[in-house]
């Protein structure tokens, strides 16, 4: 089953019930914190964007899980296939990182130790600026990055949890953004053109149950002929009985898929993240394989606490195909695919 939000809605009832679980290709549920009915430790809030193109990416994060906030910032050497990881922790933060309450409006701004991110929403672009004072061999991070030409649509879902009736995922991702800007590392200047760098926009609000592992892939990339083409692959994200989170985008239009599995390879009983996989859909029209590229790895054990993140960048072959039939050819395109596992 694949039910469609169209309206404008809220999210939760009085009781703190999802009301409608549901995908839609725009931001149409009502999202508002003071709803929630759950115990605020469970709530988790984060804004999570990717700019990238064939020869280095950036990632950027800043997250409230309520006993933690988190800032983070990836720097990506495809070339080179080197990647450069700095995080920075508040605990106790309970949302006062104020991260906005709808993805179409907002600022958030937070700074730590040595870190500081910025991102701005007006609307119409998003400006991304990142700080790190220490960020590879004692050398400094500056990143400022300009998101536009938001598609018309993108991947909006509304989940439950069968565990807990308070429980619950508001997510919207958005592909194919045009992407400029540069990072500066020490002396040496990366720039994002909009002919050929695009950005992603994973926005998430929710009440997580205690322990969950979560799959996650995604593509932007503009075609031989000019298209921009992506897509949004996943699950592990509460009961997606009523709507799955999977879509192909070109020109900003959504086309709708059913069901896909992630086939990742197993060695000596352990996923083996680095050797090719392969992705499956129930009705055939995401056939994929993959290459890995670089594993963006992470490993945080805090005993009861504990993220185990594998987030593989690669190179994805294969079919999709559209609503009418058509087929879309990747030879090689850069994306990337993740497995985590939490108890948060």
């Amino acid at each position: 089953m694949q039910n469609r939000i169209t309206k404008k809605t809220k999210l939760l009832d009085e009781n703190g019930y999802l009301i409608n679980p549901g995908y839609a290709t725009k931001p149409l549920f009502e999202y508002d914190r003071n709803d929630i009915k759950a115990n605020k430790l469970r709530i988790k809030e984060w804004d999570y964007y990717y700019v990238g193109n064939d020869e280095y990416g950036l990632c950027l994060t800043i997250s409230d899980n309520s006993y933690m906030a988190m800032g983070s910032v990836t720097f990506l050497d495809f070339k080179n296939v080197k990647d450069t990881t700095v995080s920075k922790i508040k605990f106790f933060t309970m949302g006062k990182t104020n991260l906005p309450s709808t993805s179409e409006k907002g600022d958030v701004e937070q700074s730590y130790k040595g870190l500081y991110l910025k991102f701005t929403n007006d609307g119409k672009k998003r400006n991304l600026i990142c700080e790190c004072d220490n960020f590879l061999d004692g050398q400094k991070l500056q990143a400022d990055i300009v998101l536009s030409d938001f598609p018309a649509e993108s991947m909006v879902i509304a989940t439950p949890f069968k565990e807990d009736k308070k429980a619950f995922y508001y997510n919207q991702k958005i592909n194919c953004m045009k992407a400029s800007g540069k990072v500066v590392i020490s002396d040496k200047e990366y720039s994002f053109d909009n002919n050929n760098s695009l950005g992603l926009l994973d926005w998430g609000r929710g009440v997580w149950t205690y322990k969950n592992t979560w799959y996650w892939g995604s593509l932007s990339a503009v075609l031989p002929d000019g298209r921009l083409f992506g897509f949004n692959i996943g699950y592990g994200f509460g009961d997606t009985s009523a709507a799955s989170e999977n879509m192909l985008f070109v020109d900003g239009k959504a086309h709708k898929l059913s069901s896909v599995t992630f086939n990742i390879p197993v060695k000596d009983g352990k996923d083996d993240f680095m050797s090719p996989w392969t992705f499956t859909s129930d009705d055939g029209r995401f056939e994929m394989n993959f290459e890995p590229l670089i594993n963006r790895h992470a490993n945080i054990n805090l005993g009861v606490l504990c993220s185990v993140q594998n987030q593989v960048f690669g190179y994805f072959s294969g079919k999709a195909k559209l609503d009418d039939g058509s087929v879309i050819e990747l030879n090689r395109v850069l994306g990337f695919a993740e497995k985590v596992f939490n108890k948060w």
